[in-house]
C-alpha cells in the first residue's frame, strides 16, 4: 500500500492519494485553525471502519446468495485523552439493512466481520469497545 500526501493550501488542507489515483481532501478542525474542508483524519478512520465492515457483511450476505435491497451504516465513537492523544474509547455501529433474509444471518455476518475479518475494528479494538445493532428494514 503507497498513499501520497500533499499540502493543498494553507494551513491543513491537505490531500491524500492512494496507488490507483483515487484522492481525499484532509483539514483540520477550525478550532485549530482548519477550514473545515475535508474530514478529519480521525473521522477518516471511523469512515474506514463503516466501509471495511460493509465490504464484508455484503461480501457474506452475497455468497449466501442473499440479496441485499438497501444499506446503510451510521457511527458514533467517543474519545478520550490518553496521554497527548484522543483514542477512540466507544464505537457504536448502527446497521441498516433491507432484504430478505433472517436476523440470524445478519448478524452472524456482522459478528464474523468484526470479530475476523474487518481489518479497521481488529485495530481499533485495541483500544475502543466496538459494539453494534442492527435494523432489518422490510
Amino acid at each position: 500500500m503507497n498513499i501520497k500526501l500533499n499540502r493543498i493550501e494553507s494551513p491543513y488542507v491537505l490531500e491524500a492519494q492512494n496507488e490507483s489515483g483515487n484522492s481525499i481532501r484532509i483539514d483540520a478542525s477550525p478550532e485549530i485553525g482548519g477550514k473545515n474542508s475535508g474530514p478529519r483524519p480521525m473521522e477518516l478512520l471511523i469512515m474506514g471502519l463503516a466501509g471495511c465492515s460493509s465490504i464484508d457483511v455484503l461480501m457474506i450476505l452475497a455468497k449466501h446468495r442473499i440479496e441485499v435491497k438497501d444499506y446503510s451504516v451510521e457511527v458514533d465513537a467517543d474519545r478520550e485523552k490518553v496521554e497527548e492523544a484522543n483514542l477512540f474509547k466507544n464505537i457504536h455501529m448502527k446497521f441498516k439493512i433491507q432484504g430478505d433474509f433472517k436476523e440470524e444471518q445478519v448478524r452472524r455476518a456482522i459478528d464474523l466481520s468484526l470479530e475476523k475479518y474487518c481489518s479497521v475494528a481488529k485495530t481499533l479494538e485495541k483500544t475502543a469497545k466496538i459494539t453494534y445493532e442492527f435494523e432489518l428494514i422490510t
